[in-house]
């Protein structure tokens, strides 16, 4: 019997009101683009003059800034400290608009999400609803965001009972009651290891948090003070932006302000364009490797093809590795679409108002279920591990096409090193309080090189341009986490015309703590994680160093002259007698450390730019001096000829040494067929744990030449726990000592 209108009607409404849950929603979260404009904006844009949106959006610019000092003033998160946070409006659709002038870029372009949940599910819920004096949080990335760590305050603005806009302000909390502390843990094996899950939800009513709600979340970490004092932080950092709009408001007047939102966003999508039609047309491939998922070392590809044409750039992932159903390293879309956004905005074009529509008329091909689109069943913490290097590889392909651009609005840099190279902590302090975050070492990221001059020496995370490493002295007033040494790590760089910017290493140890543990989330300790520029090199690989058995702080007291400050020294010399000295890959679980124990982590390198040949001899004797590099880089790579005692440059034997070099060079040559035949084999090396495609990206190798899979049928890897591994591998051993034996287990 066929159903009437009313009957259908009926059966809309009640799965309508009856959803069993509102998980992440499709339709928003493969959106980058702007929403529609609303007839709201159009009436306001035709009565604004261009001179008086100028006005508005410069005081809205400064609104977003002043909140975003006064979060890294009243913070208490090492992210909230140290600059790993962001503040902006949005339009009353949702869209991002102005975001402050420092802060991580990504954080508030992938904030959109969440405010568009918002706004879609909520306004018109009798159950929850948006009124002025709401306030909302989020932090779950499957619904906008990088990762769980980042927690974000979402106000929404009103003028006379209308929406008119949403102020937001992103933190990297860190701790978040996940299964490791620090809030990204590596270890996790499903989401429900990653800790608090926040959908956008709401937390304050009239202005003031809801303290049943606070405590829900207090009790839900291992830092409670922390978790309650950045919800304030958040919160007053917000009603500070609503106050300055208000403010905007008398004085210009509402239309001035809704037109100052949408018209920003229109005009950047406009300008996007027209500068990418000025980029010659043109397809630029590259890829990028991880060298691990932070718990075993295998081979993750991302493979990037970048095509413009006209006024439109596409970024094709496809053939990038599947996801990993039990790894942290996976991404949600929206994250990958982030970090290119972050690459426009600070290292492209960083003239242009710093919101989402630079990417918005941008097309993006991604294979769901792969790294950079994985499903929202998988662990995602680890994000950075898949995004970083798909950041570098797109850094790569762009500067191709800038280098042949009649127009350019910065400077062509080698790709920025990517890596948080720090140590994440958790534990009691030396002040009896528990408490779990990151080291901020991980903003001290070395500079690419130049087009015309060298990198910086850890300078920046490629994230947050002025974001800061933070000061020792007060982080050890904190924690008991010692720096016994900081320096520049020598020949850590990528060499070239111009060379990049060099890390540095950290020796830490713990002391007066009763119970303390470290972790270390950063791979590249088998493969380079960045490359270099037009013949530059790119950056080392290093490795983790552990020194165990000893308490450094007694051998200080008695014994000074037997410590050493490089992590060279300490693994190669070995000065403490009965220490055991190891090296592991830089993805550390949390390990209980003791007193003394000394753990080392390198910063990488920025790559190079331009062939180590062409470099000034005079630059290469100006690093030599500073001790940046050894005699033999300067000799080997550089091919400089000096004299040793007094480093007195020979500029003619230095000629003739390049000169003979470049000849050799051409000796190696081999023509390019020849090339492939000792290089391309047609499928990976059986040894080789390779995770993405080989040649054809429609076939996705999972591990081995004889685990493969159609990209257009990809599945997710399960990998066995590292420590199962080893059991395996030591029972085994065990039974061929025991010449097979046998007995029970």
């Amino acid at each position: 019997m066929a159903q009437t209108q009313r009957e259908k009607e009926l059966i809309e409404k009640f799965l309508q009101d009856t959803k069993l849950f509102l998980g992440p929603d499709p339709e928003i979260m493969y959106d980058h683009g702007l929403a529609p404009i609303t007839e709201m904006e159009k009436e306001a844009i035709a009565k604004v003059s261009d001179a008086t949106i100028s006005v508005v959006r410069s005081k809205l610019q400064a609104a977003s800034t002043e909140a975003f000092e006064m979060l890294e003033q009243i913070g208490a998160a090492p992210g909230a400290k140290w600059g790993d946070l962001i503040t902006g409006f949005y339009t009353a659709s949702g869209d991002l608009s102005l975001a402050s002038s420092g802060g991580v870029l990504a954080f508030s372009t992938t904030a959109q999400y969440a405010v568009k949940f918002t706004r879609k599910y909520w306004v018109d819920d009798p159950t929850v609803g948006v009124k002025p004096g709401d306030a909302f949080m989020h932090n779950d990335a499957r619904y906008g965001g990088i990762h769980n760590a980042d927690h974000s305050m979402i106000l929404p603005l009103f003028h006379e009972g209308k929406l008119i806009a949403w102020a937001v302000a992103v933190v990297h909390e860190g701790e978040n009651g996940a299964v490791e502390p620090g809030g990204i843990p590596s270890a996790a094996e499903s989401k429900f290891m990653e800790g608090l899950m926040l959908s956008p939800i709401k937390v304050a009513e009239n202005y003031t948090l809801k303290k049943d709600l606070v405590t829900f979340m207090q009790n839900s970490v291992r830092e409670p003070k922390l978790q309650l004092q950045d919800m304030k932080a958040k919160l007053y950092a917000v009603i500070r932006m609503k106050k300055r709009m208000e403010e905007a408001i008398e004085e210009f007047g509402v239309d001035a302000v809704v037109a100052t939102l949408r018209k920003t966003l229109d005009d950047t999508v406009a300008e996007v364009k027209r500068r990418i039609s000025k980029w010659p047309d043109g397809t630029v491939r590259t890829m990028a490797v991880a060298d691990g998922t932070l718990r075993e070392n295998i081979l993750i590809k991302t493979q990037l093809e970048v095509t413009k044409k006209g006024d439109e750039l596409h970024f094709d992932l496809s053939g990038s590795a599947p996801e990993f159903a039990n790894r942290s390293n996976n991404s949600i879309i929206v994250g990958a679409k982030g970090v290119i956004a972050q690459l426009f905005l600070q290292f492209i074009w960083p003239d242009m108002p710093r919101n989402q529509a630079v990417i918005a008329p941008m097309k993006f091909t991604v294979t769901h279920k792969s790294i950079f689109d994985c499903s929202y069943e998988v662990p995602n913490a680890q994000s950075m591990m898949t995004i970083f290097p798909l950041f570098t590889a797109a850094q790569h392909a762009l500067a191709k096409f800038l280098y042949s651009s009649p127009e350019r609005y910065t400077k062509i840099i080698a790709p920025w090193y990517n890596m948080i190279a720090c140590f994440l902590y958790g534990g009691i302090t030396q002040n009896g309080e528990t408490v779990g975050n990151i080291g901020t070492d991980l903003n001290a990221m070395p500079g690419g090189a130049h087009e015309d001059s060298d990198g910086e020496h850890s300078i920046a995370p490629l994230f947050a341009a002025m974001a800061e490493q933070g000061e020792q002295e007060l982080l050890e007033e904190e924690i008991p986490m010692m720096h016994l040494s900081r320096r520049i790590v020598k020949d850590n760089q990528g060499f070239g015309k111009f060379r990049g910017g060099q890390g540095y290493q950290m020796i830490v140890a713990v002391k007066d703590s009763p119970f303390w543990g470290l972790m270390a989330t950063t791979i590249g300790s088998k493969y380079p994680t960045v490359n270099g520029l037009f013949g530059g090199y790119g950056c080392p690989a290093y490795p983790l160093a552990k020194v165990k058995g000893i308490n450094v702080f007694k051998i200080l007291e008695e014994n000074p002259e037997q410590f050493r400050y490089t992590i060279e020294e300490i693994m190669n010399e070995r000065p403490f007698e009965g220490a055991s000295y190891t090296t592991h890959h830089r993805g550390l679980q949390f390990e209980v450390v003791n007193e003394g124990e000394i753990y080392i982590v390198t910063q990488g390198a920025g790559g190079g730019y331009g062939d180590v040949l062409d470099r000034d001899p005079n630059l290469v004797m100006k690093d030599l001096e500073d001790g940046l590099i050894s005699d033999y880089v300067a000799q080997n790579i550089y091919h400089v000829v000096y004299d040793p005692e007094t480093l007195v440059l020979n500029k003619e034997a230095t000629e003739e040494k390049r000169r003979k070099e470049r000849e050799a060079r051409k000796k190696r040559g081999v023509p390019y067929k020849e090339f492939l035949k000792q290089w391309v084999t047609d499928e990976p090396p059986s040894h080789l744990p390779w995770y993405g495609c080989w040649g054809d990206k429609n076939i996705i190798y999972a591990g081995s030449p004889q685990n493969k899979m159609s990209a257009e049928a990809i599945q997710s890897v399960f990998l066995p726990d590292p420590k199962d591994v080893q059991i395996a591998q030591l029972q085994a051993r065990l039974q061929q000592l025991t010449g097979n034996q046998g007995g029970g287990s």
